[in-house]
């Protein structure tokens, strides 16, 4: 029986070469979040206008915003399809699966026509198309973890955790930044809408580049062996017919307690990132007002900040092995409700309000986000490891993040513009996180091979 309470067992060198697993524990999670955000761009930029036609705006938006959601869904799907296979077949073989079928659906939405082309298929097909990369994600974080955190040397779990966690920040500002780009080389007259170029064949152009991206990702994943913990399953025959079953059975309690860990995280993660995009832009003027800036001048405020969230997500790592994951998460926890409370405050500053507001955000999504990548895996036993922190990740997916930006739009609109009820909303959530992690384990040294 695998308890949180069992010595870490000594460890031998790798398989893998250090750096091996950490760019292979890198590269995919920098692929997977780089596809993910170019749709979470597009979703506020693009797909409103192509996808959505509507007469009110917010509506528009609010639909972009619910297929954007409906990927969290199939996340946990696809954390229980790739588990079953991680925990059979091994990590190596199902993250190369996950790696290919985000890939072909992130390049295939770069193809697809648009509602004035082909009517109501439009939006169908973009749904089908973001429920496989919600499936393909919902396999991809778990195994990526485990390939850091099965090959790290004693005592730096937490920091070999961080490195998938850090292709969060990468693809968020390899995305953005490819964006930036192309709006640059087609401008538009109108800071509200993006030239007739970008709409017409622009946004494609960062959905097919992921190709490229994919053959990478997939390259260096090949050349991985297994780590010790996996071949250890297979030797002691300790590889279990339905993964799925034994984890709700035996490890149910666990479950719950990694889903609100990563609560406070996802909806932070999304406030941040998408929601803010969309009030960042959002003209003073509108019916529902935001802070009226232009697309291109805030989203380099946005890439600006997810600088600090690769940084802080880097020191997160050594933090956490020093101090333990608990003790660290709950301050982290706690600060993020004192933010959730001063987003009016901070947003009164003007553009020095702003772009704190924004550093802040992604500061605290750094830290509270990179040692998840360590904390989840410890809290199920190698045999049942990848389902485990795979299912507990992407339903806190659903709750937190599916309905954040949703929740967010209708908060803002309900406080006329104002954010305060969304950053009400965050520290909310906060709390949450906070009971979760009181009532659970110290897991710092907890034997990992067993």
């Amino acid at each position: 029986m695998y308890s949180a309470s069992e010595p870490f067992s000594s460890q031998t060198a790798p398989a893998n070469s250090t750096l091996r697993v950490l760019v292979a524990s890198l590269i995919g999670t920098t692929v997977e979040f780089y596809d993910f955000y170019v749709y979470a761009t597009a979703a506020v930029l693009v797909f409103p206008h192509l996808f959505f036609p509507s007469g009110d705006p917010t509506t528009a938006l609010l639909a972009s915003f619910a297929v954007f959601g409906a990927a969290m869904i199939a996340r946990p799907l696809g954390a229980i399809y790739f588990g079953h296979l991680g925990d059979k077949k091994g990590r190596k073989f199902t993250l190369v699966g996950a790696l290919l079928t985000m890939g072909v659906a992130t390049f295939l939405i770069g193809l697809l026509p648009t509602y004035a082309m082909v009517g109501w298929l439009a939006p169908l097909l973009l749904v089908v198309m973001r429920l496989a990369q919600g499936f393909a994600l919902g396999g991809e974080w778990s195994g990526a973890a485990l390939v850091a955190t099965e090959n790290a040397p004693a005592g730096k779990r937490a920091v070999f955790g961080t490195f998938p966690q850090l292709g969060a920040p990468l693809g968020f500002i390899l995305a953005n930044s490819l964006f930036l780009l192309i709006a640059a080389w087609l401008p538009s007259d109108n800071p509200g809408r993006p030239s007739e170029e970008f709409l017409t064949w622009g946004w494609r152009i960062p959905f097919i580049f992921s190709a490229v991206m994919v053959i990478i990702g997939l390259w260096v994943r090949l050349n991985l062996v297994e780590s010790r913990a996996f071949n250890n399953v297979i030797n002691q025959k300790k590889v279990v017919r339905l993964p799925l079953g034994n984890v709700i059975k035996q490890y149910g309690w666990e479950l719950v307690l990694g889903t609100f860990y990563m609560l406070a995280t996802y909806v932070l993660f999304y406030l941040i990132t998408a929601f803010s995009l969309s009030y960042g832009t959002a003209p003073t003027t509108a019916a529902v007002p935001g802070l009226g800036y232009d697309y291109t001048t805030f989203v380099w405020m946005m890439v600006f900040g997810a600088v600090f969230f690769g940084i802080f997500t880097l020191f997160s790592g050594p933090w956490a092995d020093r101090w333990g994951r608990r003790r660290f998460l709950i301050l982290i926890t706690a600060l993020i409700f004192v933010y959730g409370l001063t987003w009016v405050p901070l947003l009164s500053l003007g553009e020095p309000g702003v772009i704190a507001w924004l550093v802040i955000g992604f500061g605290l999504m750094g830290v509270t986000f990179g040692p998840m990548g360590a904390l989840l895996p410890e809290l199920f036993p190698a045999n049942v490891r990848y389902t485990g922190s795979g299912i507990s990740y992407n339903v806190s997916s659903i709750i937190g993040a599916a309905v954040a930006p949703f929740i967010a739009v209708a908060l803002w609109r309900y406080g006329g513009g104002g954010p305060f009820w969304v950053g009400v909303y965050l520290a909310i959530s906060a709390v949450l996180t906070l009971i979760a992690l009181l009532l659970g384990p110290e897991t710092k040294d907890v034997d990992y091979d067993a």
